[in-house]
């Protein structure tokens, strides 16, 4: 049975969700503002079947629209590829508009056979502002080239169809970003909060065709910010399964503390957990320092996670090959796979280091990972660059499921609400260390550096009394997350 043309759209849109064709979260917008939803479109080139579906469905929609033109030209550069297949499918000659002209040869800013008097089609990917449509037919009738028409792929309904419309060009689009919305959340992928978070933004954010504000100037609301958004409503955003039961788990218990573990002896941990479990999200390890590490001390840890209501996190930081990193994770001594719901890798390795640990579970539906985007420590070689490429590991889509969340030290680098920033060196009292490991208060880590999650080591382990420590930083980081998210909540 063929599929009619609602179900064509709506197939497309759920498949451009699942492949991070878009995203939700906090994102500077080419026009200067920030916006709760991102459209990556230049990824579907990765999917050719996509790319089949969306150039059938922009041909069927040009002959339902009845346009008709000598010309097809794409605006550079995302929806050149999709201009060219539809070129082809439409048997129309495609023309491209270069963003900026050759220095040599013919020095041509239009490329393509054709002459004055012609008429073109434009296609676009995304419209918000409609400023690169119009710098396209700028171009193009410079030339004595003809355009009324432009079809895009999404219109995000901020003004950019009036802007276009104000020059002489009527736009057409496959989807609005409301209509966008509406499918996904009756395909499940997306919660209601969430459309209705899109919607009041975008009644609060339309922009003029020079990227500036519509009068009067309203300040765009944009309820999707990570660190504005609850524990619960993000658990809806995580596509991690262990990421959506730890926010559950943090909101439920009321804690946002994990604690760093690293004693020498397996009695020593147990004790110590059994005093602060009833006030951690997160118990942080590093199995390889325990001297006398047995399957008994495995069991008994587990024990107090439940009783406690707490997850483990092996900081083992699998930083290898894949083949490597898969028998790390599962095999020797320590078989961490088996009880450990997170562990922590280096992003440095590429895909490798994430496919190993996948391998290494085989299913790991009840497994998560934390990658490390920055570190702590002072002199430290990560750089904007590799936090940023990280990010990049992180929302690819053979990943999502398996990430919960991004080691960091900086705010901005964790945009997206369904993943975890867990941010060590937290200290009440110390700035620093002897091994020039630096450390900031429980607020300063919450409200100034954007942390979901606080680890705290010394300033418990180490303390007189470890429940009595654990719960005073517990309450400090509490409160400076309910203080983050309070103007959300009034």
């Amino acid at each position: 049975m063929v599929a009619n043309t609602s179900e064509k759209y709506a197939n497309l849109a759920v498949k451009l969700f699942d492949i991070n064709a878009f995203k939700f979260g906090d994102f500077k917008m080419k026009v200067g503002i920030n916006s709760p939803v991102y459209f990556d479109l230049r990824v579907i080139i990765s999917h050719p079947d996509v790319m089949d579906t969306v150039s059938e469905l922009l041909v069927e929609f040009l002959n339902d629209k009845k346009t008709s033109c000598d010309h097809i030209c794409g605006v550079p550069y995302t929806a050149l590829p999709i201009a060219s297949i539809v070129s082809v499918r439409d048997s129309k000659p495609m023309l491209i508009r270069r963003k900026e002209a050759k220095d040599y040869g013919t020095k041509k800013l239009i490329e393509g056979k054709y002459q004055s008097g012609d008429t073109c089609l434009i296609i676009e990917d995304v419209v918000t502002s409609g400023s690169s449509i119009l710098e396209t037919v700028k171009d193009l009738r410079r030339e004595g080239i003809v355009v009324t028409d432009a079809i895009v792929m999404v219109d995000r309904e901020q003004g950019g169809a009036k802007n276009i419309e104000e020059n002489g060009i009527r736009m057409h689009s496959l989807f609005t970003l409301s209509q966008l919305l509406n499918i996904l959340q009756a395909a499940g992928k997306i919660e209601e909060t969430t459309v209705k978070a899109v919607a009041k933004y975008i009644s609060t954010c339309q922009i003029k065709s020079d990227g500036s504000m519509v009068e009067p100037m309203t300040k765009a609301v944009n309820e999707l910010n990570r660190t504005r958004m609850n524990f619960q409503t993000r658990a809806d955003h995580a596509k991690c399964q262990v990421a959506k039961n730890l926010f559950r788990l943090m909101a439920t218990k009321e804690t946002n503390l994990c604690v760093a573990v690293d004693l020498t002896k397996a009695s020593l941990i147990l004790d110590l957990v059994e005093q602060i479990g009833p006030y951690i999200c997160v118990l942080k390890t590093h199995v390889d320092v325990i001297e006398d590490f047995n399957e008994n001390f495995v069991q008994s840890l587990a024990a107090l996670a439940t009783k406690h209501n707490f997850l483990i996190l092996e900081d083992r930081k699998f930083a290898d090959i894949g083949h490597t990193v898969s028998m790390q994770y599962s095999k020797g001594v320590y078989k961490i796979s088996q009880w450990a719901d997170l562990v922590t890798c280096h992003s440095l390795p590429g895909q490798g280091v994430i496919d190993g640990l996948k391998n290494g579970i085989g299913d790991y539906s009840n497994r998560g990972v934390f990658l490390l985007a920055e570190m702590s420590s002072k002199g430290n070689l990560t750089s904007e660059k590799y936090a940023k490429d990280t990010m990049e590991l992180a929302s690819d889509v053979r990943n999502s499921d398996f990430i919960a969340g991004i080691v960091c030290q900086t705010l901005g680098v964790v945009t997206n609400p369904g993943l975890i920033q867990l941010t060590p060196g937290v200290q009440i009292s110390n700035t620093n260390d002897e091994l020039s490991q630096q450390y900031n208060s429980p607020e300063k880590v919450i409200q100034e550096k954007g942390a979901d999650i606080a680890v705290v080591g010394r300033g418990i382990t180490n303390s007189a009394n470890a429940a009595v420590a654990a719960k005073e930083y517990r309450d400090q980081l509490w409160t400076a997350y309910c203080d983050r998210i309070k103007t959300n909540d009034q």
